[in-house]
């Protein structure tokens, strides 16, 4: 399967052909919808009159559940993305990565976990000193990079030319990536920073808008989360 999104965030109409169903889980020769993966909400929209309620990424295929049955395999349609949710879960996604790549900057910290809604998000890392002035701090000094609107990049690259332009360490998560994964999509944000990353993300950082800071915990033994909105 095809999965347009990646080069092509900005993608919100297009058609193609019925894989393969079951009940209400369609599978689709290509698609531009993303699946609910690495903390990012799934896309929601329509095939022709059928809702999308969900979609996942199962064994590799992108999987989307339609609100009835009816889809057979062979047929063709067309599909539309809810663009004011994709939008926004990119703005916060864009965000996300600024803020992350901030705290990396200033700590040394990797992301532990993270989560992005329609109202806010949540980032997780792991750092010794707990300080929530400081991550005060760090919120403008991401909306500085989001005022710079900087440029944002995405391409797909294999893993032998990850390492060679980012290092080992070519993603902000602690965990990274599985062995297994060879091809790397990777998000850069011109002059500040790149990594991989299969979320969908803005063009430049002037269209994240502004982050807010709504609060900081201490989550135990160097579990720090901060939450922002925008």
């Amino acid at each position: 399967m095809k999965t347009l999104y990646l080069l092509d965030c900005y993608k919100k109409e297009f058609e193609t052909t019925v894989k393969s169903v079951n009940e209400k889980f369609v599978v689709l020769e290509e698609s531009a919808f993303y699946p609910n993966s690495g903390g990012q909400p799934n896309d929601t929209g329509k095939i022709n009159d059928y809702n999308v309620v969900y979609v996942g990424k199962f064994k590799g295929e992108v999987s989307h559940e339609v609100d009835k049955e009816g889809l057979q395999p062979g047929d063709k349609v067309k599909c539309v993305v809810d663009w004011e949710r994709r939008y926004k879960l990119m703005r916060y996604h864009t965000a996300a990565h600024i803020l992350a790549n901030v705290i990396n900057k200033n700590t040394g910290a990797l992301i532990t976990g993270n989560q992005l809604s329609l109202e806010k998000a949540r980032i997780d890392f792991c750092v010794e000193d707990y300080n929530s002035e400081k991550l005060q701090e760090y919120v403008k000094e991401a909306n500085e990079i989001v005022d710079k609107g900087l440029d944002v990049k995405l391409s797909i690259v294999s893993r032998e030319e990850a390492i060679s332009s980012m290092g080992e360490q070519f993603s902000m998560l602690a965990k990274g990536l599985p062995e297994s994964v060879k091809e790397i999509r990777v998000v850069e944000i011109e002059s500040f920073a790149k990594e991989a990353c299969g979320g969908t993300h803005v063009a430049n950082t002037k269209e994240v808008g502004h982050l807010t800071f709504m609060k900081s915990q201490n989550k135990g033994k160097n579990n720090r989360r901060v939450y922002f909105s925008l």
